[in-house]
């Protein structure tokens, strides 16, 4: 029996919340199949999709895995702190980074469908 959309969300967040370092999809996928082994691929990516489309959920670009969202980000912009070393990763609310990225942009008529800054370096514990 196929699973509901919401319901399928929920158990991609619960993978990920699980785990305290970003997950490529195929991880997630690989996860998931414990408990049903037939789930597909393109189940997880359109799962994923959703999730970031609606906010729940962050995928990292440049590391082309997923975390999921610990903070609001309505009018704010998600800045990701990623750790080179142990892979962790801190979210942090960039509210006072939107206006100035607004501004870069406006420049050239550019419109962003959505803000998301990644920094790559050591975590505190890697650091010391």
């Amino acid at each position: 029996m196929r699973k509901r959309a919401a319901s399928r969300q929920k158990d991609v967040l619960s993978v990920l919340n699980a785990c305290d370092r970003p997950m490529t999809a195929y991880q997630i996928l690989e996860k998931l199949q414990i408990a049903e082994p037939d789930i597909a691929p393109p189940t997880v990516y359109r799962t994923l999709s959703a999730l970031t489309d609606q906010g729940r959920a962050h995928r990292l670009e440049s590391i082309k895995a997923f975390v999921p969202c610990r903070c609001n980000h309505v009018e704010s912009v998600p800045v990701l702190a990623i750790c080179e070393d142990c892979g962790s990763v801190e979210e942090h609310d960039g509210s006072d980074l939107l206006p100035r990225l607004t501004a870069l942009t406006d420049k050239n008529a550019f419109i962003a469908d959505r803000h998301i800054v990644e920094i790559h370096g050591q975590c505190g514990t890697c650091a010391a």
